[in-house]
């Protein structure tokens, strides 16, 4: 069993599926734990996780606080995909609590950052949350344009069915730097792997 939340934390994310099935307090007695645990830790991305979370959990200026700390915590420990999620989660927890204007600069800081890693999938969430604050959403970054060079060459022979060998012999590089550009690449268009190259590139 997987004790450390800093490897990876199931806790927070069951928490967020039990709210979805309106089971409250496992919910909430999930992402107590985990919170626990990471702080016993010290684990800063863990704790800024399961702070986020907690966030979910909360309502009005209770998840804005606690939203604002899980930012803070991200913030400074470079887990910059997790902090542009929680930027996002703080935006929407201050235009629930009535403030408009200040959740608008949250979340186009949120849906920049995001815009940035390529992390599509965070970036369209911002972009909604701000059409609900009453602000214009940005349009979406080209998807493949955020690919370097290598990057795309090597998503292209493999959307065409080419195997990471093939790959790597046609050229002339090392299977691991295949995997390493193919990894890169998954990220940044927000997929889970090789089957979701062709949509993702289609067009690009």
């Amino acid at each position: 069993m997987i004790v450390n939340p800093a490897m990876f934390h199931w806790r927070s994310e069951a928490a967020l599926a039990a709210l979805r099935l309106d089971r409250r307090d496992e919910a909430e007695a999930l992402v107590a734990e985990e919170l626990r645990l990471a702080e016993r830790f010290g684990a800063p991305r863990a704790i800024g996780v399961a702070l986020r979370a907690t966030g979910l959990l909360q309502r009005g200026e209770d998840a804005v606080r606690t939203l604002q700390r899980a930012v803070a915590v991200l913030a400074g420990c470079g887990a910059r995909l997790e902090h542009a999620l929680a930027l996002v989660e703080l935006g929407g927890a201050v235009r629930r609590a009535g403030r408009a204007t200040e959740a608008r600069e949250v979340l186009r800081e949120g849906v920049r950052l995001a815009e940035e890693l390529g992390g599509a999938a965070v970036a369209r969430r911002g972009r909604e949350e701000l059409v609900r604050a009453g602000g214009k959403a940005p349009a979406p970054a080209e998807r493949g344009g955020v690919l370097t060079p290598s990057e795309r060459r090597v998503s292209e022979l493999a959307a065409a069915g080419r195997t990471n060998r093939e790959i790597a012999n046609e050229l002339f590089v090392t299977v691991k730097a295949v995997e390493w550009h193919l990894g890169n690449a998954y990220r940044k268009l927000d997929i889970r792997g090789r089957a979701g190259l062709p949509e993702a590139l289609a067009g690009r």
